[in-house]
């Protein structure tokens, strides 16, 4: 079983940052994959930011150029900072992983971040 845990969510103005974490934890043979979605109220959950296989990355047309993915691997976390924050930005951020372990090849999901960007 793989365990990640979020956090940095919260409320900021129009045109502010935020940074996200996400810790992973458990057996862990290979990441497949690693990254953020959000989802905002009355709307599908959308890829923001993931890792692709080795240090390959991929963003959401919406958030390039404002959101950045990272990952510290001694720390197992991953990071998204978020810069230039629009109201548009408002979701709930999940972090998400496609692991390879013992158990075979599973997608987990985080418990979700709240956050709110006020115009």
């Amino acid at each position: 079983q793989v365990q990640l845990v979020e956090s940095g969510g919260g409320l900021v103005q129009a045109g502010g940052s935020l940074r996200l974490s996400c810790a992973y934890s458990g057996i862990i043979f290979r990441i497949n994959a690693m990254g953020w979605y959000r989802q905002a109220p009355g709307k599908q959950r959308e890829l923001v930011a993931t890792f692709t296989g080795g240090d390959g990355t991929n963003y959401a047309d919406s958030v390039k150029g404002r959101f950045t993915i990272s990952r510290d691997n001694t720390k197992k976390t991953v990071y998204l900072q978020m810069n230039t924050l629009k109201p548009e930005d408002t979701a709930v951020y999940y972090c998400y992983t496609d692991t390879t372990n013992w158990a075979g090849r599973r997608e987990y999901w985080g418990q979700g971040t709240q956050v709110t960007v006020s115009s």
